[in-house]
């Protein structure tokens, strides 16, 4: 399963995005309302929202090119990769892609829960940074 969410423009260098997110912090201002837990870890985070099981991520990779993070629990097999692209000094272009190998059955429980997710995650970073 394939999702991805639209391109969006950030007011932040390509340096200070990227520094951003290789904290697992610094990904606690662009989780979706209705959160309930957020566990910085280590290499990433863990965290709930509201009517979802807890979720862990790893902080698999923070390139110049795109950030990885990948799941924390090795039943489940997906990742999220941030693809982002400088335009300038003060602005960076940031899409993200979902990729999951999943059942029909669990794909078609999660799919719309995931577009929301991708897409209110791009919505906070379009209006957080």
């Amino acid at each position: 399963m394939n999702l991805e969410g639209r391109k969006i423009i950030v007011n932040k260098s390509l340096a200070g995005l990227k520094a951003m997110l290789q904290h697992p912090e610094g990904y606690r201002d662009i989780m979706p309302e209705g959160l309930r837990k957020f566990e910085p870890l280590r290499n990433g985070f863990r965290f709930s929202l509201r009517g979802m099981p807890e979720i862990a991520l790893n902080i698999n990779e923070v390139t110049d090119k795109e950030v990885v993070l990948s799941s924390g629990d090795s039943n489940l097999d997906f990742s999220l990769k941030g693809e982002m692209n400088p335009l300038s000094e003060t602005q960076t272009e940031i899409q993200l892609f979902f990729k999951g190998k999943f059942n029909p059955f669990i794909k078609m429980m999660v799919e719309k829960p995931l577009q929301n997710f991708i897409n209110t995650l791009t919505d906070n970073i379009e209006k957080s940074i």
